[in-house]
């Protein structure tokens, strides 16, 4: 089944173009490249600045191994190919804001629309269902014509993006010209996104899908819009009308699984590492659409994620600055507070306050931070980047850092859709507050980056040691939504990340003796994986500390 005729990231053009002309768009989103972007982040972890350590963050204990490591990485800070080694080995945890269709790299997209016979338009790059008539040439023409192939590579990312033009536009432009490619093949997408996961050292990935979209589209149309939100849901609930989706979006699970297992070759002599990939997935209802459409996208994914323990939360999806995205921002808000009330076993992550000003009316940037937290009461907070614009932030910060609310940084993405980086990020005020920071990819398929980029960002920009970029790491696993008993202690974010009694005694990286131990890390999925870095930490930290010397 097709799950979507337009992707969800794929602006609606006339409202775009309708609100782009009521705004004023700052100077710096029309500036920014890649390239651009790539040149200004520093190429290794500098002296902090004196605001670079946040104040409720004190000093952890050093380990003499995590010392020796933090040696390493500063005395490698003029070497690029050994600082990039540096990041690519890292033990970068999961990565938990990552949408699918955006991940996956674009040559590989520009394959599969050639294996499938797609067409493209020769007027838009756009990709287009066969047969190829006039105005369009074969997708396939790309293996054979370079002229051709690397065009479709800009249009379809942000490679050599263009100086004076509007990143904001050409990114979320991008999901529409290679939408046609990426609906077919879940699990071929999935596999080209975890090797490259599995590649950069991560253990863990939650990443987003539209489960089930023509069927959701249908439902709502044919039960319409009610005020009421409870009477709303008794009527997709009726007839068993919503339980038939759930049971139709686990059958696109199984047969994305499927694919996904044969690309990989698991349960085979040739499987490939990313087999071995915990993956979960976060259903997204696209904000832009109608509220019964929104509702029914949420109400599907909470049903789903507390039915089928592949799929874990919901979040919403498209530009958060389009016309109807503001307009329905609270009613939204409102629609996943209620669902909240029906399905508490579902988890929510929203992108909340991927706003700048001059993007939209300063009224725009008061509260959408604030609502998310306290209306929708989500789980963590997408993006953030407008934090410091919003009424009474600092209570919206006190609160995420009380509730433990993390917050999902993916830096190029803030860069080049909303011109934003360095010190004008949140980044630090974040930390300052005790909030906990998870960093992210994004779209790293568009933006043409990966995790380690993200890592050597933070730790260039922000001043940021080994043993800071290790917890950022472990916050990744710490906050991410999978099940079970976690084996740290408390509030790691507030407190440090101290393991649980049970095995304070271990070592990582050795057979574990304590049986209370075992017991943890046999029933909880979550302390497991978390376990399972802490191994790969203690041998990042023995390589690089004879590298130290």
């Amino acid at each position: 089944m097709r799950p979507c005729s337009v992707p969800d990231h794929a602006p609606v053009t006339l409202q775009r173009r309708r609100a782009v002309r009521r705004r004023v768009v700052p100077a710096a989103l029309g500036t920014l490249s890649v390239l651009s972007l790539v040149s200004a982040l520093p190429a290794a972890a500098q002296p902090a600045r004196p605001d670079a350590r946040p104040s409720a963050l004190a000093p952890r204990p050093v380990t003499v191994a995590e010392a020796r490591t933090d040696a390493y990485l500063r005395s490698v800070h003029d070497r690029p190919a050994a600082l990039r080694d540096f990041f690519r080995q890292l033990p970068k945890g999961g990565d938990l804001h990552n949408h699918l269709s955006g991940a996956v790299s674009t040559e590989y997209l520009i394959e599969l629309a050639a294996e499938d016979g797609l067409c493209v338009d020769t007027a838009t790059l756009t990709a287009v269902a066969p047969p190829c008539g006039t105005g369009t040439r074969p997708a396939a023409d790309a293996r054979t014509d370079r002229t051709f192939h690397d065009a479709l590579v800009r249009a379809w990312s942000m490679e050599d993006f263009p100086p004076g033009q509007s990143g904001h536009d050409h990114f979320f432009d991008t999901f529409g010209k290679f939408g046609e490619v990426t609906w077919r093949h879940r699990g071929k997408l999935l596999a080209n996104v975890a090797d490259t996961v599995v590649r950069d050292n991560q253990f863990y990935l939650e990443t987003m899908v539209t489960p089930a979209s023509d069927g959701a589209r249908n439902l709502a149309a044919e039960v319409g819009w009610d005020d009421d939100l409870a009477a709303l849901h008794r009527k997709l609930l009726a007839g068993g009308r919503l339980d038939r989706l759930v049971a139709d979006a686990r059958k696109e699970a199984d047969d994305g699984d499927a694919e996904f297992r044969a690309a990989e070759h698991c349960g085979t002599p040739q499987a490939r590492p990313a087999c071995g990939l915990v993956v979960r997935w976060i259903s997204q209802a696209s904000r832009g659409s109608s509220p019964e459409r929104v509702f029914t996208q949420l109400a599907l994914g909470m049903r789903l994620a507390e039915a089928d323990p592949r799929f874990v939360a919901v979040n919403l999806v498209q530009p958060e600055d389009w016309d109807s995205s503001l307009r329905d921002y609270s009613l939204q808000m409102r629609m996943v507070g209620y669902l909240r009330t029906q399905y508490p076993r579902a988890h929510v992550s929203l992108h909340a306050g991927e706003l700048w000003p001059g993007l939209v009316k300063p009224e725009d940037l008061e509260f959408h931070i604030r609502e998310a937290v306290r209306v929708a009461r989500t789980d963590r907070v997408g993006h953030g980047v407008d934090l410091v614009h919003e009424d009474d932030w600092q209570q919206t910060a006190r609160t995420m850092a009380t509730r433990r609310i993390a917050v999902e940084v993916p830096f190029s993405s803030n860069a080049q859709i909303l011109g934003v980086k360095g010190a004008d990020h949140p980044f630090t005020t974040y930390r300052r507050y005790g909030v906990p920071v998870v960093l992210a990819t994004d779209d790293p398929g568009v933006s043409r980056i990966d995790i380690a980029h993200e890592y050597q960002y933070a730790a260039g920009t922000y001043g940021l040691g080994y043993p800071e970029l290790k917890d950022l790491a472990r916050a990744s696993l710490e906050y991410g939504f999978l099940p079970g008993a976690d084996l740290w202690r408390g509030n790691p974010t507030a407190d440090g990340y101290r393991p649980v009694a049970a095995c304070r005694g271990e070592r990582p990286g050795l057979p574990v003796r304590g049986a209370a131990c075992r017991h943890l890390l046999v029933d909880s999925p979550k302390a497991r994986l978390e376990w399972r870095q802490e191994a790969a930490f203690a041998a990042f930290e023995q390589a690089h500390t004879r590298k130290a010397h």
